[in-house]
């Protein structure tokens, strides 16, 4: 501020000829600096600004004439203390929110500024106030206020946007951390389960054999149900610190339908990306549809559109459709892959099923499909495999009721 406002004075301008009264971009700086920085203490800036600007002032008089003229700039100290004293004074850096009032302060500030370095001039200088003066004075402080507010709202505008964009970007990341979550919640409570049942089932087991005496393989078989109820219990422990730390994730447990699917189609087109693809999607949604509940159905349609991402081979298209028939909510993901093979048709959606192998040769997990009908059969809906072939590529399509979508729980 003590470098940029000295320089820029000096791109100044004369609005009445022959008179001593000129204009200069330094207090557009001023201003907006003040405006910009949240640190600076506008009553410290206008005290060195003022005495920056007059000390530049008489060092560039002596470089150019040769002499010192410290009356004729002194009173310009004036503008900046009054400027940087008032703008401290109405508060304006609390008052973002309402543009136009600092635009109205501004222009008031720089009235004030003027005046009082005018009227100091009147003392030093000899220089008059007149009424054709006091109006320029006036017009130049409304165009230079207003100018500076267009700027830094400009400003201000775009930082809000990029910070709504990294708000947006975080929480998509959130979201789809959760609906993953969800779906390793969902393998823990099945797993549980499922130990259980075997537990009971090694139970009997150990009961039929101890009633026919043969204590060895009794008190082994007791053993492996002991071991089992462990496996049960652990597993409850990891569902109960995960749904802990879900629940400090403050988000909303329903969204609309464009929301979900929008993160949907984001992370995975960034997934399609990191994979090497160049993959379009294409998102049509028709009905009037209440918010669902987010997490169950993103991770839903995230778990079919990864799929499809990765059933295309380099270059493709991914058409998401959701519509509301009735009480149903029809959802539709298709690509144009290489489809899925007739003798494999029979088993995708049975858990471990997988064609998916790493470089090292490595099967994924295969929970991907059995765990989408799983929770769709939970919710009392279905899906089916509409179309699958080389040609045409592959379609899936979920029907879910609207009302088990409403649902908390």
């Amino acid at each position: 501020m003590m470098i940029a406002v000295p320089i820029t004075g000096e791109l100044k301008f004369y609005p009445l000829s022959g008179a001593d009264l000129r204009f200069s971009m330094s207090t557009t700086v001023f201003f907006f600096i003040l405006l910009w920085s949240r640190k600076i203490h506008p009553i410290l800036a206008g005290f060195l600004t003022g005495s920056a600007v007059v000390c530049f002032r008489i060092i560039l008089d002596k470089v150019q004439v040769g002499s010192f003229d410290f009356p004729n700039h002194f009173p310009v100290f004036f503008y900046y203390m009054v400027f940087g004293m008032f703008f401290h004074i109405f508060k304006v850096k609390k008052l973002y929110h309402r543009p136009l009032l600092i635009g109205l302060l501004g222009m008031v500030l720089e009235i004030m500024g003027n005046v009082t370095e005018m009227t100091i001039r009147h003392f030093t200088t000899d220089m008059k106030m007149t009424t054709s003066s006091f109006l320029i004075i006036i017009g130049v402080a409304i165009i230079r206020s207003f100018f500076v507010l267009g700027f830094f709202n400009t400003i201000l505008v775009r930082e809000t946007r990029l910070a709504e964009e990294q708000q947006k970007k975080r929480t998509e990341e959130v979201l789809l951390l959760v609906s993953n979550l969800h779906v390793e919640m969902f393998q823990l409570e099945k797993s549980a389960r499922d130990a259980e049942k075997l537990t009971s089932a090694c139970y009997a087991i150990y009961r039929d054999l101890k009633a026919l005496n043969n204590q060895k393989q009794a008190q082994a078989m007791l053993k492996i149900a002991g071991e089992l109820h462990e496996i049960k219990k652990d597993n409850q422990r990891i569902y109960a610190g995960l749904s802990k730390l879900m629940a400090k994730e403050k988000l909303d447990d329903f969204m609309n339908i464009q929301e979900i699917i929008s993160v949907a189609t984001i992370s995975n087109k960034n997934y399609s990306e990191l994979l090497g693809k160049t993959i379009g999607f294409q998102v049509r949604i028709s009905g009037e549809h209440p918010e669902y509940r987010t997490f169950i159905l993103l991770s839903l349609i995230n778990n079919l559109v990864a799929n499809a991402v990765e059933a295309i081979h380099q270059e493709g298209q991914i058409v998401v459709t959701v519509e509301k028939v009735q009480d149903l909510v029809k959802i539709t993901i298709k690509d144009n892959g290489n489809g899925i093979s007739k003798k494999n048709k029979a088993y995708i959606f049975e858990p471990g099923f997988t064609t998916k192998f790493d470089q090292a040769g490595i099967a994924s997990n295969g929970i991907g499909l059995s765990y989408t009908k799983s929770v769709i059969e939970n919710l009392d809906g279905k899906i089916n495999l509409i179309e699958s072939s080389k040609e045409k590529g592959t379609t899936f399509e979920v029907q879910l009721p609207v009302v088990n979508l409403m649902k908390k729980g």
